[in-house]
């Protein structure tokens, strides 16, 4: 289940910014939305991990600030290899970023299974 709020917390989150902040996010259709989400996924899921074990030092010394960071750039890593998706810079990627663990966070929550 958390694999599912996941993923749609990443195409919701995708939606949203178009919605709210235009000048931030554009998108030419909705296919390419869930196409970004499900990289956003993946890239999440398999790239990040590593990243995150690389950057441990940084992220220990800033006292956890620099995983902001390491999500703005996979943020700007689908940007990059999605091209019918716009992420008008770092600032617009990190918001993008902050909404996404925002809405995993809410989804998580919703779908939680009571034990």
């Amino acid at each position: 289940m958390k694999i599912l709020a996941h993923l749609l917390a990443c195409i919701a989150a995708i939606f949203l910014m178009e919605v709210l902040l235009p000048d931030f996010v554009q998108y030419q259709s909705y296919l390419a939305v869930v196409a970004a989400g499900v990289l956003l996924w993946l890239v999440n899921s398999l790239v990040r991990p590593v990243v995150k074990l690389l950057t441990l030092p940084l992220t220990m010394v800033t006292l956890g600030l620099f995983s902001l960071v390491v999500n703005t750039l996979m943020v700007l890593l689908v940007d990059l290899l999605v091209p019918s998706i716009s992420v008008n810079g770092f600032w617009a990627a990190l918001l993008l970023a902050l909404l996404v663990s925002v809405l995993h966070m809410l989804l998580v929550k919703l779908f939680r299974e009571d034990r």
